[in-house]
């Protein structure tokens, strides 16, 4: 009889305890899934963010080919004046929008974009010594850059680094290679057009 109870209390205590690991694994699927919803809203709030940042970029960059542009360069300085200011406030607006996303490196990665991020910095510092050398240059970096088969050589060395950066760096990296390609491009545009205008008035002076 006795050792029928003591039987009893230790089946029900086994079923109690059985009862609460049920319990605690259920509470801890109920967590982990509230965290895999937590990660998939962090993804996106990271993605937004990082599209607002492409867009301040994108602004920015429009409104500098504006300033610089030949068309401002061709108008009466009453309308410059007045685009010139519109130009500046819209710069000045955009400016006061802060957007960071910042990536988690390990110390490989931290190297390699201090390494990258040196090598643009040395060649954009020269190109205006050398517009169509600096533009190769870029252009071999870019090519480091892209997965698909490039159009031009590539530069093997940067590429090596480029490939020990964190993969949002990688991107950046490619986006500021872009930029820079497409500002060369658009002041050589302005350069020549400049140049021409100078020989049309130089021909119009020789009475050509």
């Amino acid at each position: 009889m006795a050792q029928a109870k003591i039987n009893a209390k230790m089946n029900d205590a086994y079923k109690g305890q059985f009862i609460r690991t049920l319990s605690m694994a259920d509470r801890s699927c109920r967590l982990l899934d509230n965290l895999d919803q937590i990660e998939m809203r962090v993804e996106a709030l990271r993605e937004a963010a990082t599209a607002m940042e492409q867009e301040r970029e994108s602004l920015i960059e429009m409104i500098q080919s504006t300033q610089n542009s030949q068309e401002m360069r061709s108008i009466c300085d009453g309308e410059k004046e007045e685009l010139s200011l519109t130009a500046s406030r819209l710069m000045n607006r955009t400016l006061t929008v802060t957007v960071s996303v910042d990536t988690i490196r390990n110390a490989q990665q931290e190297e390699a974009l201090k390494k990258a991020t040196a090598i643009i910095n040395e060649i954009a510092a020269k190109v205006l010594e050398d517009l169509e050398g600096g533009r190769k240059r870029l252009q071999a970096l870019h090519a480091a850059c892209v997965t698909e088969a490039p159009p031009v050589p590539m530069d093997q060395k940067f590429q090596s680094v480029v490939i020990s950066c964190a993969l949002e760096d990688q991107k950046k990296i490619k986006r500021r290679l872009e930029t820079l390609i497409r500002n060369m491009d658009n002041a050589e545009k302005t350069i020549k057009i400049m140049d021409h205008q100078k020989v049309d008035h130089s021909d119009l002076a020789n009475g050509k």
